[in-house]
């Protein structure tokens, strides 16, 4: 098995994969290409995203400056906006729901490390996917951890970390968040 196959399986790899490092390199050159564009430039930002992500829907809009490992990991419905200086560390899936908003600097992390300190050391990682619903609203400067996966119209407030899963039409916030209404 491939560093890739076992990333895109959700087993622990190799970061410093030769393979996975030109995939790496590729996502860096079209995000300075993207991050370089005016963001009233729609036509232009559209064309590098659909070749930066896995999926892009109809009508997305990604403000600048935007981050992400692979790029290929991330599936965006239509009609989703994402504000200024998000990150996306999408080693495992990355999925977005039609027409959410995501807020400016959150962070939507699909990777996790090891706890064990020299288990850490050796760099191993593991992707873990973070799905996001329909209808949702992310407030500014909110996290959402690894394996995460937040049910439809669901509302984050903001600075809250999503440590876990939440169903459907619910508002959570808070370190760590919890349904608040």
């Amino acid at each position: 098995m491939t560093e890739k196959e076992k990333m895109l399986a959700g087993l622990q790899f190799d970061p410093a994969d030769p393979a996975l490092r030109a995939m790496r390199n590729a996502c860096y050159a079209l995000l300075d290409q993207l991050n370089r564009i005016s963001n009233s430039d729609k036509p232009a930002r559209a064309r590098i995203l659909q070749q930066l992500c896995g999926a892009v829907g109809r009508n997305i809009n990604i403000k600048s400056m935007f981050q992400c490992d692979y790029g290929s990991n991330i599936f965006i419905g239509d009609d989703v906006f994402i504000n200024y200086n998000c990150v996306f560390s999408d080693c495992g899936r990355i999925t977005i729901g039609d027409r959410t908003l995501i807020g400016p600097q959150v962070g939507i992390y699909a990777v996790n490390h090891p706890l064990d300190a020299a288990e850490r050391a050796t760099g191993r990682e593991t992707g873990i996917g973070v799905t996001i619903g329909a209808d949702c609203w992310i407030g500014g400067h909110a996290t959402i951890n690894p394996g995460v996966t937040l049910g439809d119209r669901v509302v984050v407030a903001s600075g809250a970390v999503v440590t876990h899963s939440f169903p459907d039409d619910v508002l959570i916030g808070g370190v760590p968040a919890r349904v608040l209404r």
